[in-house]
């Protein structure tokens, strides 16, 4: 036999919050309203709905009721804090208890899709790959993760010509970017199993003969020498543009024949302002520090041109929030893809979303310093 699957209202019955459950009780002994719900978050946001009105609608069909969803935004635009997301009208003994579970599905969204949007806005001439599924607390929200990085990536394209989010890493979630599969070659573990970087190149060719290859070069702590390596070996691939090396390395050590005096040496030749400037220690450390910095993305491209290696790409990962992304773009360090999951929201605090009723049946009213939820129309206050 098949697995029993849960419906809808059995879901929602064991996890919303007993409270709503009755309130629920008492409308429907007392008489149905319908009621008007605004949905707001306290800080500035992309919005991001799609999994929360698909989900309202499916629980709308269930319950054979009509809900009213009014976006105040089209997907992906800007929305300040405290400004209003949505609108959404149905009876309110059916809709009482869903607000814990459709909050859920959108503020994390909304602040993920913020962060994504920034990053691509701030290096707009790099592909970026969403790789946040191993960051994510199950399934369901590396699919929110996966929406909300396709919807900040969509933002910036229109917005301002960013090449943005390209795929991700896996083939479940995919289709938020035009995919059928996941995108990805190998781990830190078929480098160790391999024994060497160059025999895991090799395997990985020999298993997958038509894919483009991107090679980890960071794990035994010879970026350059592995790097190169592997392009003497496949120096059609190299020249055909289908070979990339991935700098991954930890903050724990420098890349390869770099320390701080040959850092600022090699941020100097390309970027000679950019330590000038006020930085912080983070700045600083992206820029010329240990682990993935802009002198180390720098370095390892100045040494593949002059081998002759200029179509070989270079993929960048470890740590690439908002802010790396922002000192690396201001100093147009020569990433070819970032790899990320870190537009998921380091604050949690900040994904929460919350609904307040503002209409009873047409009537407005609202809790005491919720009035700037109203809905505006002809000057005057009237959420219908």
């Amino acid at each position: 036999m098949g697995e029993k699957t849960e419906s809808l209202d059995a879901g929602i019955d064991r996890w919303t919050d007993h409270y709503f459950k009755k309130t629920r009780r008492i409308v429907e002994r007392n008489g149905e309203v319908r009621a008007t719900y605004a949905v707001f978050m306290r800080r500035p946001v992309s919005f991001a709905p799609k999994l929360m009105i698909d989900w309202l609608r499916a629980v709308a069909a269930e319950r054979g009721i009509e809900l009213d969803i009014e976006p105040c935004y089209q997907e992906g635009e800007w929305v300040g804090a405290g400004e209003p997301l949505l609108y959404i009208t149905g009876p309110m003994s059916k809709l009482v208890d869903l607000e814990t579970l459709y909050l859920q599905k959108l503020g994390a969204c909304c602040v993920a899709a913020y962060n994504a949007y920034q990053m691509c806005a701030d290096m707009p001439y790099a592909q970026f790959l969403a790789m946040d599924a191993r960051h994510c607390a199950g399934h369901e929200m590396a699919e929110m993760m996966a929406y909300a990085a396709s919807v900040g990536s969509a933002a910036a394209q229109d917005e301002v010509g960013a090449t943005g989010f390209i795929g991700n890493a896996t083939d479940a979630t995919a289709g938020y970017f035009g995919n059928e599969r996941g995108l990805g070659t190998m781990p830190h573990a078929l480098i160790g199993y391999a024994g060497s970087t160059l025999r895991a190149a090799e395997m990985f060719a020999e298993t997958f003969p038509d894919e483009p290859m991107t090679v980890l070069v960071d794990y035994y702590g010879q970026e350059v020498t592995d790097a190169l390596a592997v392009c003497r070996r496949f120096p059609d691939v190299a020249a055909a543009g289908r070979l990339a090396v991935r700098l991954d390395t930890h903050g724990g050590r420098f890349v390869e024949g770099l320390d701080p005096q040959a850092s600022y040496a090699a941020l100097e030749r390309h970027a000679p302002r950019a330590v000038r400037h006020y930085r912080n220690e983070d700045e600083l450390r992206w820029l010329v520090g240990t682990g993935v910095s802009a002198a180390a993305i720098y370095h390892m491209r100045d040494t593949l041109d002059a081998a002759g290696y200029e179509a070989v790409r270079i993929v960048a990962s470890s740590g690439f929030n908002i802010f790396k992304c922002r000192v690396m773009g201001s100093v147009k360090a020569p990433i070819d893809v970032v790899g990320t999951g870190s537009y998921l929201p380091d604050d949690w605090r900040e994904t929460y979303a919350t609904a307040d009723i503002v209409a009873y049946d047409g009537r407005p009213q609202v809790k005491a310093g919720r009035e700037f939820l109203l809905r505006k129309r002809n000057g005057g206050d009237d959420p219908e």
